[in-house]
């Protein structure tokens, strides 16, 4: 198959191959974040509060955008990973063609209509006209970039699905520590102000970007793409998008929620925004090992998809599923008692109302934890299995939860109100997957029997 790093996830141990390729995974995430984690830290350090709310508060706006992006690249690379687990390399190859359309078109399109909508969006979130011409620079230069962002992606989601974890990995490590220079270049040495934060993440996406091409280009014959691959067919187009819009937008309606919440957090003053996006930025960085358990699990499931091996799909599952209540539960223990030394990384100790903020934010959230794995596991199970429609509806239900209670509680009553809002989406986004998983798993079983009756 031309490559050693490779991995065919329908044979061995599903407890060790989960593992061995989730870790990377794992690793992989938490750099992703690290480059609007550099800027904030940089931002909130070097420039002041502000700043770190200006940047800090991008957060979900960037979650929304990027999600975008991710989740479309992850539903484009379930059909590779299962042609690649069913061994036709031709029917691989012609998806990942056809991905590169999409994965372009979408990216330039987007870059264009969120340039025009960047400041009627800000406004929407409420931003007050101290720190309103920060964000929009900083948003604008992010959005001129997303050409390169869509490219890592996609590139790093076809390795993904011939089991290659690591070596997307190794190019972000690159890439973030290339982030941190050049945000400290800029800032520091050359005075520029939060447009410096943004060249720098655009200059290190791209980066990764290139040298994960000609990774792909040196090492993996078996992506080496020919002329007839790129033969258009509408028929594989839509097979694409029935996956990867879903996903998409799934990560878009969870970053909606999280975007709506940010308005509500806004009302209440630049101290809770520093609080609530140094609380975020923490529990993004803790919660990638969920993620990376999700990805790793549909790359897994994909490919025992592909190979017709259902019963190892129930085992990756029921192993994954023990693995994230035993991390929900360090999580738990860890944000409750550990949560203010931890926003220290953001934020000066003596700026003691924004750590309570973020304080506050833990001490509501953390017993959800579990439910927040969970999500992921489900999710990303039946995505690998080729459902792209009840995940979004999770997301549906999850934005419901979370608008609900913004409604209900922004600007009436406590900062703390608005935190509950967290637990109510994790808790609602479970109520359509977790049944949907066991019936469809019961199809296959009930399928398998009947074929074995007639034989």
């Amino acid at each position: 198959m031309g490559n050693s790093a490779v991995q065919d996830m329908t044979e061995g141990s599903p407890a060790k191959l989960i593992m061995r390729f989730m870790i990377p995974m794992c690793l992989g995430n938490i750099f992703q974040q690290f480059y609007n984690i550099a800027d904030s830290v940089v931002a909130g350090q070097f420039i002041g509060v502000t700043a770190l709310a200006a940047i800090g508060s991008t957060g979900s706006l960037m979650f929304f955008v990027t999600g975008w992006l991710n989740g479309l690249s992850s539903g484009f690379a379930i059909l590779v990973s299962q042609w690649f687990g069913a061994k036709q390399y031709d029917r691989m190859r012609h998806y990942v063609a056809m991905s590169v359309y999409l994965s372009t078109g979408c990216a330039l399109l987007m870059t264009a209509g969120l340039l025009i909508a960047n400041e009627p969006i800000l406004r929407l979130m409420n931003y007050s006209d101290n720190i309103m011409p920060d964000v929009k620079l900083y948003m604008g230069i992010i959005y001129a970039g997303l050409i390169v962002t869509a490219a890592y992606n996609a590139l790093a989601a076809f390795l993904r699905a011939l089991g290659d974890s690591k070596s997307p990995l190794y190019f972000l490590i690159l890439s973030a520590a290339i982030n941190v220079v050049l945000d400290i270049v800029f800032i520091v040495t050359f005075g520029m102000g939060v447009e410096g934060c943004a060249y720098a993440t655009v200059i290190a996406q791209g980066i990764s970007a290139l040298l994960c091409f000609f990774y792909i280009l040196k090492r993996y014959p078996i992506l080496h793409l020919k002329r007839e691959d790129f033969k258009v067919s509408i028929h594989s187009l839509g097979r694409l998008l029935a996956l990867g819009v879903p996903m998409g937008l799934q990560f878009s309606i969870t970053a909606i929620g999280t975007i709506i919440v940010q308005g509500a957090v806004n009302i209440y003053g630049e101290i809770y925004m520093a609080g609530f996006s140094a609380a975020g930025k923490l529990q993004n960085l803790i919660s990638t090992v969920f993620s990376a358990f999700g990805a790793t699990i549909a790359t897994y499931v994909g490919q025992n998809m592909g190979a017709g091996k259902m019963d190892r799909v129930r085992q990756g599952v029921r192993c994954t599923q023990f693995m994230i209540l035993g991390w929900s539960v360090l999580l738990m223990v860890v944000m409750y008692f550990f949560g203010e030394y931890m926003t220290w990384m953001f934020i000066s100790p003596s700026e003691t109302e924004v750590v309570n903020a973020s304080v506050t934010y833990f001490h509501t959230v953390f017993w959800c934890y579990p439910f927040l794995g969970s999500i992921f596991l489900y999710r990303n199970t039946l995505q690998g299995l080729g459902y792209g429609l009840v995940p979004m509806l999770g997301g549906i239900f999850e934005l419901a939860a979370r608008s609900g209670i913004v409604m209900l509680i922004a600007g009436h009553a406590s900062y703390v109100g608005v935190c509950l809002s967290d637990p109510a989406a994790w808790i609602a986004a479970l109520i359509p997957l977790v049944p949907y998983y066991f019936y469809k798993m019961h199809q296959f079983k009930m399928r398998v029997e009947s074929r074995s009756d007639m034989l």
